[in-house]
C-alpha cells in the first residue's frame, strides 16, 4: 500500500504532520493493505470554514484493484482529529464496499 500526502502550503510543521498522518492511515487501514494499492491524503485549511473551529480538512482517497476510487472527507478542530476521523470513515467505507462485492447476486424472480 503506497501512501501519498499533499498538504496546503500554509500548514506549519507539515513534515512532522505528514509523517504522523502516514502512520495513522497505515495503522487504521492495515488490515486492508492487500486490497489497497494507494491512499492519497490531502490536508488543507478549508477557506469556507476559515476561522471556525472545524476548518481543518482531511480528504482520503483509496485506490483498490477492481473498484472505483473511494473518497471520504472529515472536518475537525485539528489535523490530528480530521485524519483520525477520515481514516475511520474510509475504513468503514472499504468494509462496506468489500462486503457488497463479496455477496453473491440474487437471481431475480421470473
Amino acid at each position: 500500500m503506497q501512501i501519498q500526502i499533499n498538504t496546503d502550503h500554509h500548514i506549519e510543521g507539515h513534515e512532522a504532520l505528514s509523517a504522523w498522518a502516514t502512520g495513522e492511515v497505515t495503522n487504521s487501514l492495515g488490515h486492508h493493505k492487500g486490497q489497497i494499492t494507494r491512499v492519497e491524503i490531502h490536508l488543507t485549511v478549508d477557506s469556507a470554514h476559515k476561522g471556525r473551529p472545524s476548518d481543518k480538512r482531511c480528504v482520503l482517497e483509496a485506490r483498490m484493484a477492481g473498484h472505483q476510487p473511494l473518497v471520504v472527507t472529515e472536518h475537525a478542530e485539528s489535523f490530528h482529529l480530521s485524519v483520525t476521523g477520515a481514516a475511520e470513515k474510509l475504513n468503514r467505507l472499504i468494509d462496506s464496499t468489500l462486503g457488497r462485492a463479496a455477496r453473491p447476486t440474487e437471481a431475480l424472480p421470473e
